[in-house]
């Protein structure tokens, strides 16, 4: 690269960043006249954070707290006790008569810090190894509480309620427990840094529940050695929120703390217990050891018509061993694991798309203190590492400090060919070795700084990124993050080939910049990225690098209140336009946007855009217009529909097209034990000559709960895409089927201690032969926590 251009790049980068701080100022300036109010939340925070309760609390009976997070919040001493606990969800021990009593005095949503409609109490104490936490929910309408056995973590529409717990009390963490009234465990980790939150963290931990004549009851224990917290023998102070769901005619959230929304942190704004002197999570080693057994029959290459050969059946003993080294500090590894993946993959249309297709990582050993390798781009996507030989991770957190690094041998290497208009991946033989470090130091209140770095090696193969990121928060409505990162990447002569990728070692690198404002009534963001042709992140998911991109988006807001049926109004816009690293437009697009959320859990979102795109040398003028639609007319029944019409290119022809998708599901909830969801998705794209193709996808997922712990499942999918060959330039086949069923028994005494015992198989056709069997599987797995 010149010296000349190099310098211009920077002078555009800093006039982009200045850029972004100017939208800023402006949302400041507009927002200056919000009144103080509830938290915005997250879409997440939302969903698992609404509750009321029973017996009507006067106006007049709220404490008095401030809602600015600056203000000092209400601390409480939580008793310390002895002797055994039954979790029942009975409530009887004597022992419950000394916890410290907690209320959820305030409606926080859809009522802003209102006093609640009905009573809960919550019931807090602990001993040396456990912190229990009881509830007793009140109802004027028990009969309307929803309450169903499912499996763990998937009750979130069920009437739900639990505790957060900040417990290093540095206001960037929290861990969180739920449960339905049938004592169905929800837990996850609130990232405040980042704004997000994991549902797939699983701790070990107790819970029970029953329901009463006043509403229903819940009990659990939480094990220290399931926390993280400091290293202390004295007295510690964590942070709490405590919650209550109630999915009425509206989603009802009910909590102790109020919360201001035109603040943009969450756990800034927790109340405070204090206690909890010479806890210890004991010696915290967990072993946990699996046996996998399956075998695959397929069709053999050389007897396509034939009948399916029935493999060699395999089995494999795998180990896991995890090591609390201190409280605030875990390292773990595992021997020839087991990462089979017993959830199948939501299945999607892939039909005229240009990017790779992202799928979530479902494998425990990946997602403990996944929210610690967790950046603004997707430098870390831990399904890169496909089959694994051994592994070994190390998380934790020293005051403001804190570390996280991984290492794993695979022995099969998937890679990810991005470029500016589309990305190509393949599958290769050759193993590497997988590694990540990462590093973050706190600031401040609620800032962070970190490093990270990563890199996969193996024959005639590497790739090494390294980088920085921050998240600054200024104020309590204002937030920038920025990343900066280099790679280096060295791919075989043979990849290279095949993939059209330099043949000696490259480099490049990627910036990103963010800014947010968010007030009660307006929110402002501006994003830029400056992906250079050399930046590569193989252990992460970038499918789309030489391309700069600047976004500049505002939104304003209507809440909702007892003299409105609607519970929040929004109305936005934003503008965003693309280019190559050579200035030649990629994408150009303006687009505004509304939404309602009403009674019945109603949701509507409503999206008309227009947009130049470019591909293949060719701009492309188009309009569109999308929505999505949501309802629940009844507690068992909820209803989707997204429909989406407008142009659309037909990349596999570079020219034009007008595309029609509609995408409706219905669940299904039938008593307490059953819930069918069934969805599908229908997409087809015409152009001049008529259709190009027509493709439907459907997908049903049957489920019958017998207890807490044992469920069967069905899961099937068919994907059907017929295609006019005559309007195809490239020879294509006129008709795609697949077909997959899955069929599991699933018993689980906690995440990992399990037993799975399953049936699956595919089916595929084309225009020349119907639907044939192609493969099936059987499986079984065990394994046993036993923690020490």
């Amino acid at each position: 690269m010149s010296r000349s251009r190099l310098v211009s790049r920077l002078c555009l980068k800093a006039v982009v960043v200045v850029g972004i701080l100017l939208v800023g100022s402006v949302a400041t300036l507009a927002a200056s006249d919000s009144t103080v109010g509830e938290a915005a939340e997250t879409e997440s925070e939302a969903t698992h954070s609404e509750a009321l309760s029973a017996e009507t609390l006067p106006a007049e009976t709220l404490p008095e707290v401030s809602t600015a997070p600056s203000a000092t919040r209400p601390t409480h001493d939580i008793p310390q006790i002895d002797g055994a606990m039954t979790i029942d969800g009975q409530l009887d021990e004597a022992a419950w008569q000394q916890a410290l009593m907690l209320t959820l005095d305030f409606e926080t949503d859809p009522g802003e810090n209102v006093a609640a409609e009905v009573r809960t109490e919550c019931y807090l104490m602990y001993d040396q190894r456990r912190l229990y936490v009881a509830f007793k929910a009140f109802d004027p309408e028990p009969e309307k509480i929803r309450a169903r056995l499912t499996d763990r973590d998937t009750a979130f529409r069920d009437d739900f309620l639990g505790v957060a717990l900040d417990t290093f009390n540095d206001e960037r963490h929290a861990f969180e427990f739920f449960v339905n009234p049938l004592g169905i465990q929800m837990d996850l980790i609130f990232d405040d840094v980042n704004s997000s939150e994991d549902e797939s963290w699983n701790g070990l931990w107790k819970s029970s529940g029953r329901l009463t004549d006043f509403g229903y009851q819940v009990e659990f224990a939480i094990p220290f050695s399931t926390l993280r917290f400091p290293r202390t023998s004295g007295v510690q102070t964590w942070g709490i929120d405590v919650l209550r769901k109630r999915p009425r005619n509206f989603s009802q959230r009910l909590a102790i703390n109020p919360l201001a929304r035109e603040v943009n942190c969450y756990l800034c704004q927790f109340s405070k217990i204090r206690g909890f002197e010479g806890i210890s999570p004991g010696r915290n080693i967990e072993l946990n050891p699996t046996l996998t057994s399956a075998r695959f029959d397929r069709r053999a290459d050389d007897d396509p018509n034939g009948p399916l050969v029935e493999g060699d059946g395999t089995t494999d003993l795998g180990l896991t061993v995890s090591w609390g080294i201190s409280p605030n500090m875990t390292l773990s590894g595992t021997l020839q694991p087991d990462f089979s993946q017993v959830e199948a993959d939501t299945a999607q249309l892939d039909i005229n798309n240009r990017f790779a297709l992202f799928f979530s990582e479902r494998r425990p050993f990946f997602l403990e203190s996944a929210e610690l390798f967790s950046s603004p781009l997707d430098i870390v996507f831990t399904r890169n590492v496909a089959a694994p030989k051994w592994g070994t991770k190390l998380t934790g957190k020293q005051g403001k400090h804190a570390i996280g690094l991984f290492v794993a041998e695979d022995e099969q290497t998937n890679l990810l060919f991005p470029g500016s208009q589309g990305s190509d991946a393949g599958r290769f033989d050759f193993a590497t070795t997988d590694s990540v470090v990462r590093y973050r130091h706190d600031i401040g209140s609620s800032s962070a700084v970190g490093l990270l770095a990563t890199q996969r090696q193996g024959s005639g193969y590497s790739n090494e990124v390294a980088g920085i990121d921050g998240r600054f928060r200024i104020g309590s409505s204002h937030s920038i993050s920025i990343q900066g990162l280099t790679s280096s990447t060295q791919y075989p002569i043979a990849v290279a080939e095949e993939f059209e990728q330099p043949e000696d070692s490259f480099d490049g690198t990627a910036l990103r910049v963010a800014y947010e404002y968010e007030g009660r009534e307006w929110i402002a963001y501006s994003t830029y990225e400056d992906l250079d042709d050399g930046f590569r992140a193989d252990m992460g998911f970038v499918p789309q690098v030489d391309y700069r991109f600047l976004l500049a988006g505002l939104k304003r807001l209507w809440w909702g209140s007892d003299d409105t049926w609607y519970s929040r109004l929004e109305l936005g816009g934003d503008w965003n336009r693309s280019e190559d690293q050579a200035g030649q437009l990629l994408e150009e697009e303006s687009e505004i946007w509304g939404s309602l959320s009403g009674p019945k859990q109603l949701y509507v979102n409503l999206n008309v855009g227009t947009r130049e795109q470019a591909f293949d040398g060719v701009v492309f003028d188009q309009d569109y217009f999308n929505s999505y639609f949501e309802i629940s007319p009844s507690g068992s029944f909820y209803v989707t529909l997204r429909a989406n019409f407008g142009d659309e290119i037909d990349f596999a022809n570079v020219r034009p097209g007008r595309a029609i998708r509609w995408a409706p599901s219905i669940r299904w909830e039938l008593g307490r034990h059953l819930r069918t969801v069934l969805s599908h998705d229908y997409r087809h794209l015409d152009v001049d000559g008529g259709r190009l193709f027509e493709a439907n996808l459907t997908q049903l997922r049957w489920v019958y709960q017998l207890n807490r712990r044992t469920f069967v499942r069905l899961i099937s999918q068919l994907t059907d895409i017929e295609r006019d060959t005559d309007l195809y330039v490239d020879e294509v086949d006129s008709e795609t089927r697949r077909w997959f069923n899955q069929l599991l028994f699933s018993y689980k005494l906690n995440p990992r201690t399990v037993l799975f015992l399953g049936y699956s198989d595919g089916y595929e056709g084309d225009e020349r032969i119907d639907l044939r069997q192609e493969n099936r599987a059987l499986f079984f797995k065990v394994g046993y926590a036993w923690v020490l």
